[in-house]
């Protein structure tokens, strides 16, 4: 989404990502219109309570946490850290350093390297984490 890897989602990286999906002439006011449901810059954070808050209703968290299954093979609930970074920052639409960064400040692993992909995937469809 960020396409201009400056760490933060605006208008001009909204019609980069329409047209790389092939939606070629998205007015501006579409696009002034998202922006403006932020309550401040879009970063990663930012970004995530907001798609989280789009998905409440649906049923997308069994989803995310059955792609996270694939990686979790003793079904723990984490998977390492520095390996979602490698797939992340390798695969598909890879994710920059700063991305990185700022998804482990948002969801820090623990002690041991582990990333509590249950919660994250929580946060991601409901907005806010679990008590």
């Amino acid at each position: 989404m960020d396409q201009n890897r400056d760490g933060f989602i605006d208008k001009e990286d909204l019609r980069d990502t329409f047209a790389a999906l092939g939606r070629i002439n998205v007015k501006n006011e579409e696009l002034e219109a998202m922006v403006k449901e932020a309550p401040g810059p879009i970063n990663f954070t930012v970004f995530l309570t907001m798609f989280g808050e789009k998905l409440k209703g649906t049923d997308p968290e069994e989803t995310i946490l059955h792609a996270f299954n694939v990686f979790d093979t003793e079904g723990k609930g984490f998977v390492k850290a520095d390996f979602i970074k490698e797939k992340l920052m390798t695969q598909a639409d890879r994710f920059s350093e700063d991305e990185i960064k700022q998804m482990f400040a948002a969801f820090p692993p623990d002690v041991c390297g582990n990333l509590d992909y249950r919660n994250l995937c929580y946060v991601i469809t409901h907005g806010e984490e679990k008590d």
